[in-house]
């Protein structure tokens, strides 16, 4: 199977951080990479992923980095909360720069105003502004910003 170029960079780098002898960073590289690798034959049949589902897998793994962290330090655990901090940073490099609230607030502000134009309002919409916002802001927002400014638009 060819490579994509965001998984053959995720190798490279990988090799250079093992030659650097960066410990959090040869590791996450390792995971995503293992990630990547089951998703390519998870399903019926083995296939590459484009860039766009390496990224998508990338971003799977920064939202459990995430979760992992905020419980780290929910338990009293901030060695490894700082560990699962460090991995995120890495994979944070390889994911395309989030948006901002503001910019979130403008995306769910034009499909709230497509949504009430077709004649749906209130919450009941929720699933038709969801409908139109998430390719606009797919691997660059976390979905649960993105629903609670959906929420908070159309409550008002």
């Amino acid at each position: 199977m060819p490579q994509t170029d965001l998984k053959a960079r995720l190798q490279s780098d990988l090799t250079e951080a093992i030659r650097g002898r960066d410990e959090v960073r040869s590791a996450t590289l390792r995971m995503a990479l293992t990630a990547v690798r089951a998703e390519e034959v998870s399903g019926t049949s083995a296939r590459t992923l484009s860039d766009d589902e390496v990224v998508g897998v990338l971003g799977k793994e920064a939202k459990k980095r995430r979760e992992a962290a905020e419980a780290y330090r929910g338990a009293g655990r901030q060695e490894l909360a700082d560990r699962e901090g460090a991995e995120l940073v890495v994979l944070e490099g390889y994911l395309p720069a989030q948006l901002s609230d503001e910019e979130i607030g403008g995306i769910v502000a034009e499909a709230v105003a497509e949504v009430r134009a077709a004649g749906a309002d209130g919450p009941a919409a929720m699933g038709r502004v969801m409908k139109v916002v998430q390719p606009r802001t797919k691997g660059r927002a976390d979905g649960g910003r993105v629903a609670a400014e959906v929420r908070r638009q159309l409550a008002s």
